[in-house]
């Protein structure tokens, strides 16, 4: 069984500003350059042939590369899960039309449509449960609530292979189309 999910890929000057902003937190697990990514829609465990089905989908989506800022910082989760950490982008639209089509497309390949409301983010840390809610989570959001910078393009999707493990998972590139230019 493969684990995958759809994603953009920030260009390397937005991941180094994200990366320096990283920290402070103690017991959060801050991703690595290679994790950065904002999800289009996870796809989850799926054999062979139907990740083979899901690329040949992804591969046939026609739609305008999007140009996003960052914008601020956010949490979501709850103490008994864990919380998440993460950095927002805007303007949404965009990327609200495009998962719709990353949706679709899964859908022809045998998935079940997407259930959860779509709230674009890029995963900055995970906090273990019961843990995260504290001072150093709050003081870190109100530092990097100012998060913000110049629009960027993403101009590729990405289907990307999760493999966890104990130091959380491990993202790998299988496929990568380009989108067209805006």
């Amino acid at each position: 069984m493969l684990r995958l999910f759809a994603a953009l890929r920030p260009p390397a000057p937005v991941r180094e500003r994200l990366l320096a902003t990283m920290g402070g937190v103690p017991g959060a697990r801050w991703q690595s350059d290679e994790q950065l990514h904002l999800t289009l829609r996870f796809i989850g465990e799926v054999d062979e042939r139907t990740a083979e089905d899901v690329a040949a989908a992804l591969g046939g989506v026609r739609a305008p590369a999007p140009e996003v800022a960052l914008a601020g910082v956010g949490r979501f989760g709850d103490r008994r899960r864990g919380w998440t950490l993460w950095a927002g982008v805007t303007p949404h639209d965009p990327l609200a039309a495009l998962h719709r089509k990353i949706d679709q497309a899964c859908v022809r390949a045998g998935l079940a449509p997407e259930r959860r409301a779509y709230l674009p983010h890029i995963t900055l840390a995970r906090l273990p449960r019961g843990g995260g809610a504290g001072a150093e989570a709050d003081r870190w959001l109100a530092d990097a609530g100012g998060l913000a910078g110049a629009p960027f393009p993403l101009p590729h999707l990405i289907l990307y292979r999760s493999t966890l493990g104990r130091d959380g998972a491990q993202y790998d590139a299988l496929m990568r189309w380009p989108l067209e230019p805006s």
